[in-house]
């Protein structure tokens, strides 16, 4: 049971709960900050008090006085009319991501919504009731308005979930769960909507993936390595310790680990005195992607113990104040930054790629590493699928941050566009863990011509668990499966397993 109060939660925890069903509670710290601050809002309810969100509409429509015996309309038609996210609906770990996400906020009693509405969302949470909440709609700088209101409308009964593998009108998902729906008081509608957790969601499950891609980068470049009879001293501690970037340290840490014991990749090789720079400078480029993927991961950790909603609450300040902390712009650059460090990723891959496979430049190995050439065509068609994918990569690696757009009559006169850059940096992320697998594929088909005997002892328990469900290439072979299988391993990050198994962590 993972306990929330709104300053503990890692990107473990949500990976946890996202992918692994882990249920979730409020700690008695949390259920006693949420009770004080809705007494707050209680308090200025009953003495008439104009506060934004509460007694006044939104947006443009923050001058407009609404009277207390209308809030709670005022809260249903912000849901209603919000909710207008359109296109695929957003994966099920995201949707749980995002609940949990506004939960830990929502618990650290500055946001004024009732207990009993935190418990509702809490129970579908814990129950599996997942709304469809459609991926396009949030400009990520009043929080994710749109994407968030389409979970809160199952809330309410209405909008659409998914419970138990079937999607169900909302009021009837949350009959078959046995969870009774809300009607929301002040304040309510503004503290479920108003926040950060859609963008924060998708992109904290795309840095976690991204942490186990770089390893996997690193296994793939010491694969190729060898298929390219590499030279070793390249990744010599002596050489990084002169330029003490962490993240280059640590991916020529992981080379050294991986190649130790090989017979194909040496320390020095008669016939060539360097590599080519996508060998070569590997740890200066994965460690690039590494350094870029921790400034990220920092800042994701700092936003899931965020407060993002608006007028937050101060009851000891005696105070409701109207601030910007929906603002996404602190992840977009973050985002941003991921997809180019993810991008970068496959490009160097996809250069290795392409050394394998050629055979003016692949060092003995037959044209597109197949016997028969001509008759065959092997791994030629693997290269063109990877340089698609990483050209596509070029495309959606344009910042999302820079461009902004006003809404609300130009009261939200700048915004972040954050959630296109964390749904932007998990289309890459698909895209490089894809080409890194047809790198796999094709360096252990490379490695089945040089000899596997001769590899590397981790990478030869790497080689072994691809060849439990991808033979050798000896002709032409529908290759799609082999592609899709690679795929899945890499997601899944047993490859990396496989490889510590044998040489211990790798960093």
């Amino acid at each position: 049971m993972l306990m929330l109060d709104g300053t503990k939660l890692t990107l473990k925890d949500v990976v946890s709960v996202a992918r692994g069903m882990e249920p979730v509670s409020f700690t008695e710290e949390a259920v006693q900050a949420i009770i004080k601050s809705r007494n707050y809002v209680e308090e200025k309810l009953s003495a008439g008090a104009v506060v934004y969100g509460l007694t006044t509409g939104f947006g443009k429509f923050s001058d407009t006085y609404i009277p207390q015996e209308q809030t709670a309309t005022l809260q249903r038609n912000l849901i209603v009319s919000h909710a207008c996210a359109m296109g695929n609906p957003l994966p099920t770990p995201v949707v749980r991501a995002a609940m949990l996400l506004r939960l830990n906020a929502l618990s650290r009693g500055n946001s004024g919504i009732r207990l009993s509405t935190l418990q509702t969302l809490l129970a579908m949470l814990n129950r599996g009731v997942h709304p469809r909440i459609p991926e396009k709609g949030s400009l990520g700088a009043s929080g994710d308005l749109a994407p968030l209101a389409h979970m809160v409308l199952v809330m309410l009964g209405e909008g659409e979930a998914e419970y138990q593998g079937n999607v169900l009108p909302g009021a009837q998902a949350m009959a078959a769960a046995g969870i009774p729906t809300v009607t929301l008081a002040a304040k309510e509608g503004l503290a479920l909507i108003n926040g950060t957790q859609i963008l924060t969601a998708i992109g904290a499950l795309a840095t976690y993936d991204a942490l186990c891609l770089c390893k996997t980068a690193d296994l793939a470049a010491a694969m190729t390595c060898q298929a390219q009879l590499g030279i070793t001293s390249a990744f010599d501690a002596k050489v990084h310790s002169l330029r003490p970037h962490p993240g280059q340290q640590a991916s020529a840490e992981n080379l050294r680990k991986l190649l130790q014991g090989s017979n194909l990749a040496r320390f020095t090789q008669p016939d060539k005195v360097q590599d080519a720079y996508s060998i070569r400078c590997a740890p200066q480029v994965h460690g690039a992607s590494r350094d870029a993927i921790e400034y990220v991961l920092n800042a994701v950790e700092r936003e899931l113990n965020s407060v993002t909603d608006n007028p937050l609450i101060f009851p000891e300040a005696d105070q409701a104040i109207s601030g910007g902390n929906f603002h996404g712009q602190p992840l977009a650059l973050a985002f941003d930054f991921l997809g180019i460090a993810l991008a970068e990723l496959a490009n160097i891959s996809e250069r290795r790629l392409e050394r394998m496979v050629n055979p003016q430049l692949s060092f003995g190995l037959p044209p597109f590493l197949v016997p028969d050439g001509g008759l065959n065509s092997g791994f030629m068609i693997a290269q063109y699928a990877a340089a698609s994918m990483v050209s596509e990569n070029k495309v959606y690696a344009h910042p999302a941050s820079v461009d902004s757009i006003p809404s609300s009559a130009n009261q939200e006169d700048h915004v972040s566009m954050g959630t296109t850059a964390a749904r932007k940096a998990q289309m890459i992320l698909d895209n490089a863990q894809k080409v890194l697998g047809i790198e796999l594929a094709a360096a252990a088909q490379a490695l089945w011509l040089r000899g596997p005997e001769n590899l590397s002892a981790a990478t030869a328990e790497v080689y072994r668990i691809i060849r439990e469900e991808v033979p050798p290439v000896e002709e032409d072979v529908v290759m799609y499966p082999i592609l899709e299988k690679l795929d899945q391993m890499v997601k899944s990050g047993r490859l990396v397993a496989a490889a510590e198994s044998v040489c211990g962590p790798l960093v």
